[in-house]
């Protein structure tokens, strides 16, 4: 059964990820088995340019296809920030709860029709020899007033889901979470390549 390194330490997205992959013909791996397996600065301008940069630089490390992505939080109100900050919005080394507080206290005010916004996610695979597969997902929703919901992780207790806006992401169960989510999509645009390459 071929090899899969997914390209993170973060245990929320291991856990969402590998979920979602389940079935598929892949033995998945991911960077905890890597400890001198470099961080990688995301210093591209756009998601799927930090995706990328990671894919390589892990794949061409490890000499495993690794899967990579990168993710975030698209506030119309706010021009589309905080994007491809969203993980780094209140400064270097911030938490959830931090980047949580920054954004309402930028929103304050702003009346609910105008706070839609978009969890987007961009995938990209890659090879030691090259660049494999890329797809994207999205999540359309609400910024809520506060936060609401256990579940989770980053934006998902202001995240309501559209297009009824009566929960937000961190009051879904996992597996309904798995099932709509930005990553979700994401990884179902590319499953089939990934069962093809399992397979194969």
């Amino acid at each position: 059964m071929p090899d899969l390194l997914l390209g993170t330490r973060n245990l929320h997205k291991i856990r969402e990820i590998t979920a979602i992959l389940a079935g598929l013909p892949l033995t998945l791996h991911d960077l905890r088995e890597f400890p001198r397996a470099p961080e990688v600065e995301e210093t591209g301008a756009t998601f799927r340019a930090n995706a990328e940069l990671k894919a390589r630089t892990w794949a061409a490390v490890t000499g495993l296809p690794t899967l990579a992505d990168d993710s975030g939080l698209e506030v119309d109100a706010l021009g589309g920030r905080p994007g491809v900050t969203s993980a780094r919005y209140a400064g270097p080394g911030a938490d959830d709860g931090a980047n949580n507080r920054k954004l309402l206290e930028e929103m304050a005010g702003v009346p609910a029709g105008r706070r839609t916004a978009r969890y987007r996610c961009v995938i990209v695979v890659a090879a030691p020899a090259g660049l494999l597969a890329c797809a994207e997902g999205t999540c359309e929703g609400r910024m809520a007033e506060s936060p609401r919901g256990d579940g989770g992780f980053g934006y998902d207790p202001l995240f309501l889901i559209a297009p009824v806006f009566t929960r937000t992401m961190a009051e879904l169960p996992a597996e309904e979470k798995n099932r709509i989510s930005h990553r979700a999509r994401a990884l179902e645009a590319i499953r089939g390549e990934l069962a093809a390459a399992g397979n194969g």
